[in-house]
Order: structure tokens, then C-alpha cells, then sequence
């Protein structure tokens, strides 16, 4: 493709002009493989529901819990409410759609890039390097009158070849490792609505409250009034005010689940701060250790 690839964000144009592009090309492994990541944790059959009434066209489904967590049949790395299946694991269902080194992915979701997030995140830290989450989501793309489809696309029946594991782009953090440097020199950002992180209610987790020492950015905090992500300089501002002094390369990214935490991620990149880590059970883990101590105000 005659582009540069796109390793953060892509806009609603700049897709269309790839799939148009892309169309036009055979060759396997594909050059654009586009994924639906809408999710609602209330309702986990809502985003299925969703996508098939309307998608963009191409796009395949990825599933939250089923494709995107480890669950009972399958290995995991950490515990909490989405605990992370091994690399291997989560490369063979990669493996389902002939996603090559140089393969464009892009994703998206209804609901403000949380959850596609986690596939962006998740591509990267099995080092794949050109994923991009569509600014604006799904929003973007039929405001911009784009076309979209309905039904289900299912992947190829015949992939051309398993996909290939690399040197993780983005890693995580155990609870251990958290615990080790518990008032130490790590910087904890919490990216749960500011009501849960100080432990006024708590729906999901058996306690309520916060890591101590954390410090609070919900996750919708990175995008404008429009839905897109602030500008780079913006969230630069906002991120050294929240750090007040302290070191961006001491920070661990956080929320429930390890999903959330993501746009703050993939914002701290945009700012020029570099990639930071998930510590990827998150508070629905460490809630659930014994011994482990909670905070909570804030």
C-alpha cells in the first residue's frame, strides 16, 4: 500500500481510502483486516447484536470475554475480571484472519475507543506494530457518511499462514510487581470514574476504593466534546499537571479490568511520553488478594 502505516490513530477518511485501496489488492496475507469491538459488560450480548445490524464493510467481530480474555478453557496470565491469555493462545485466533508483519488492522468500537482498545493494546504486545484505533469510532465513520453492512463476516475458511509472534511492542505489570514497588518509584494511574476510584460506590469489585498512592484519570478524559482524542499538545498539559513533577517513564497504567486503562495508554504515547505499562489485573485483582491494602477519598 502506498502509505505509511498507521500505528495509533486513523481517521474516518484516511480508512475509507485504504479500504478502497485495499479492494483492489489479492494478495495474501491481507493488506487491511478491520475490527468490531463494541461491548457492553451489562449487556455482553449487545455488541454481536449491534454489529451485525450495522458494521463497517469488511469488518470481522472480536468478542471481549470470548476472543479478547482468558477464560476457563483457556490459560491465563493474571487473574482479575479479563485476565490476559498467553500470547500463543490469543495468536492462534490472530491466526483466523491472515494478518501478516506488514498488515494494516484497525479498530473499533461504540464506546468511546475503550474496548477496541484492548485489541490495539493486545496486537501490540504480541508485536504487531501497525494497529490503529479509528478516531472517533464507529460514530466517526457514519457521520462521515460512509458506507456500512450488515450481517456477520466470517474469517477466511483457509488462512495462508499462522500469525507470527514478535518482541512485545507494549507489556504488562503483575500485582507482585506492583506490591514490590508499593510507595516506591512507580506512578499508579488510576483510569476508573473518579466515584469508584475514591470508593463511593463500587458495582463490579468486592472492595471499593483505590490502590494507595494512585492518582485518578478517568479514561474519557483524552477525547473532546466530538468523541476524537485531544490534541497531542493538550494531552502532553494534562498529564504533566496530573504527574506534578513525577518521572512519565515511573508510570503503570491501571482501571477495573486492564481494559480501560488503555486509551490512557495509547494517549500517554500521543502525548510524547512514552509507552508505559498495564498492570493488567487491575483493581478487580488486587481487590481480590488477600492482605492487599486499599485506600479510599482521594
Amino acid at each position: 500500500m502506498n502509505h505509511a502505516p498507521f500505528d495509533t490513530l486513523i481517521g474516518a477518511a484516511q480508512l475509507a481510502a485504504l479500504m478502497s485501496e485495499s479492494a483492489a489488492l489479492q494478495a495474501q496475507p491481507k493488506h487491511l483486516v478491520i475490527f468490531d469491538v463494541s461491548h457492553d459488560l451489562a449487556n455482553p450480548s449487545w455488541g454481536l447484536q449491534q454489529y451485525e445490524s450495522a458494521h463497517i464493510p469488511g469488518a470481522f467481530y472480536a468478542d471481549l470475554s470470548l476472543h479478547l480474555s482468558a477464560h476457563a478453557t483457556t490459560p491465563h496470565l493474571n487473574a482479575g475480571r479479563h485476565p490476559l491469555p498467553t500470547r500463543e493462545v490469543f495468536a492462534q485466533w490472530l491466526s483466523l484472519f491472515d494478518i501478516g508483519p506488514d498488515t494494516q488492522v484497525v479498530v473499533y468500537d461504540r464506546n468511546n475507543m475503550n474496548f477496541c482498545g484492548r485489541l490495539w493494546w493486545m496486537l501490540k504486545w504480541c508485536g504487531h506494530s501497525h494497529v490503529a484505533i479509528l478516531d472517533g469510532s464507529f460514530n466517526a465513520w457514519t457521520q462521515s457518511q460512509h458506507k456500512v453492512e450488515s450481517g456477520h463476516n466470517e474469517p477466511p475458511k483457509h488462512a495462508s499462514s499462522a500469525f507470527k509472534l514478535r518482541t512485545a511492542l507494549l507489556d504488562w505489570v503483575s500485582t507482585q510487581e506492583v506490591q514490590m514497588q508499593l510507595g516506591g518509584e512507580q506512578t499508579l494511574i488510576d483510569a476508573r470514574a473518579p466515584q469508584r476510584f475514591r470508593g463511593e460506590l463500587e458495582p463490579l469489585d468486592p472492595q471499593a476504593g483505590h490502590i494507595p498512592g494512585a492518582l485518578n484519570r478517568p479514561f474519557a478524559l483524552n477525547l473532546n466534546e466530538q468523541g476524537f482524542f485531544k490534541s497531542a499538545e493538550t494531552l502532553r498539559q494534562e498529564f504533566l499537571t496530573l504527574l506534578q513533577g513525577r518521572d512519565p517513564s515511573s508510570v503503570i497504567h491501571h482501571c477495573g479490568s486492564g481494559v480501560s486503562a488503555v486509551p490512557n495508554i495509547l494517549a500517554f504515547s500521543l502525548a510524547g511520553l512514552g509507552e508505559s505499562k498495564l498492570y493488567a489485573g487491575s483493581f478487580s485483582e488486587w481487590s481480590r488478594t488477600p492482605g492487599l491494602p486499599v485506600e479510599q477519598g482521594g
